[in-house]
């Protein structure tokens, strides 16, 4: 008998896989399909509703919820192209605020999610929920998202530093009060009062939400080119790029938590999220930081601002846009959801009847023992509106531009001229952006 070519060995390895792969074919895998498939783009989110989809998915018998970690730049592009090429969507999506407004272009009946504007006033929470909230996620008077925070602004500081130098932080009132005291602790190249940056909008837009103004009008017209931003960036420069400046930027990482650890920056701008990104990132200050209120523009006036923020969507291509519906409120409006995840986050949600959860008032060492929950709480109602635009991204680059050219002209010339080069600036490129808009019918 004529050996085997490559031995007995390899006979038996021939014949088990021939076994099993008869065995595999004969026995396919039972697919296990999700019943709602769920788009979001941050890690602290996945978390979170990976501890809470259980308690969903025991409340609904034999449903089953998919939820994929997706980067924010990938759910606009993906999501885009799937919109306009009619392809296969999740039933839900979370999308961060300065994306939104991308996927409003066109038509109503062609915007790719559900218009939820009935279901939101039927069920009560356009009266739960903090109202200027839902206007990032409104087109045309349509809400199109539901909002998963209210990110109200306030200022952290360094409590020790102020302490020492004998500020009382319950007299500064308004950023008058602010600058003067600025003025008196600033020293050049050594200590600065305010977290500031004269290369991007990103430290100006708050407080020009504050003022009341913003990029774009309820109808979706670029406006801010108008008298509130003037006046806002006409005070902004002085205090940046001037020879009495008080505010100064590193950026972020390991250079910002130097600077606040070494008393470089006094004062950092604080939505809520970035409350906990300063107790994980600068934890040396523990105990020496605290919370102020925004100082106001006028006596009296708004002492907040917002920054930043997410909206959950329903796609219109789901088949089970009512299940969807019911998991969007329990994620975003579900008191035993959103007020034990304060603790992990310190994301104010956007139903107001939550925050009387024992979750808010809790003290945080970090924070002086303050009880930063019902801080945040106090301001959240006034917080200012904000209007989007599928422009809105093109937007926040273009004031950004302007505000480059406008310190670049205020180190040169100082005030002589000023306001007049302001107006011209901020007219050029809100122009640029009309244009966009005009020749761009979608």
């Amino acid at each position: 008998m004529r050996e085997l070519p490559y031995g007995k060995a390899a006979l038996s390895m021939l014949v088990l896989a021939v076994l099993s792969g008869a065995w595999i074919y004969s026995h396919p895998p039972t697919e296990e399909k999700a019943t709602l498939r769920l788009w979001v783009f941050a890690n602290t989110h996945y978390n979170a509703y990976k501890a809470a989809l259980p308690a969903f998915e025991r409340e609904h018998p034999g449903v089953k919820v998919d939820m994929q970690l997706v980067a924010g730049t990938a759910v606009t592009s993906r999501l885009l192209a799937a919109f306009w090429a009619d392809l296969d969507v999740p039933d839900l999506v979370e999308t961060e605020i300065s994306s939104a407004g991308m996927f409003f272009r066109g038509p109503l009946k062609d915007i790719g999610f559900v218009d939820l504007t009935d279901r939101v006033r039927d069920s009560g929470l356009w009266d739960r929920m903090v109202r200027a909230r839902f206007s990032p996620y409104m087109s045309r008077g349509r809400i199109f998202g539901l909002p998963h925070d209210v990110h109200p602004v306030m200022l952290a500081y360094r409590r020790d530093i102020f302490e020492k130098e004998g500020v009382d932080v319950s007299k500064i009132q308004t950023w008058d009060d602010f600058v003067r005291v600025g003025r008196m602790l600033t020293i050049p190249n050594k200590r600065y009062m305010l977290e500031m940056t004269d290369t991007d909008s990103s430290l100006f837009e708050y407080l020009l939400f504050q003022r009341g103004g913003g990029y774009f009008d309820p109808k979706g017209h670029c406006i801010f080119d108008n008298d509130i931003c003037v006046d806002t960036m006409c005070w902004y420069v002085p205090l940046v790029a001037g020879p009495g400046k008080i505010g100064n930027s590193l950026g972020g990482g390991q250079i910002l938590t130097k600077a606040v650890e070494d008393g470089y920056i006094l004062c950092l701008v604080a939505p809520d999220w970035r409350t906990k990104f300063f107790e994980l990132d600068i934890p040396r200050v523990a105990g020496k930081m605290a919370l102020m209120p925004l100082p106001a523009f006028t006596p009296g006036g708004r002492r907040t601002s917002t920054w930043g923020g997410t909206m959950i969507g329903i796609t219109k291509r789901s088949r089970h846009k009512d299940l969807a519906w019911e998991l969007a409120k329990f994620l975003y409006v579900e008191k035993t959801q959103v007020s034990p995840r304060f603790r992990e986050s310190n994301i104010l949600p956007a139903a107001k009847d939550t925050w009387d959860d024992p979750a808010f008032n809790e003290p945080r060492p970090y924070w002086s023992n303050q009880r930063i929950g019902r801080l945040y709480a106090e301001v959240a109602p006034d917080v200012p509106y904000q209007y989007t635009s599928p422009f809105i991204i093109t937007a926040k680059v273009k004031l950004g531009e302007a505000l480059v050219e406008c310190v670049l002209y205020y180190k040169k010339h100082g005030n002589h001229g000023f306001r007049p080069f302001v107006k011209r600036a901020l007219k050029k490129s809100a122009d640029e952006v009309r244009k966009l808009i005009e020749r761009n019918p979608y």
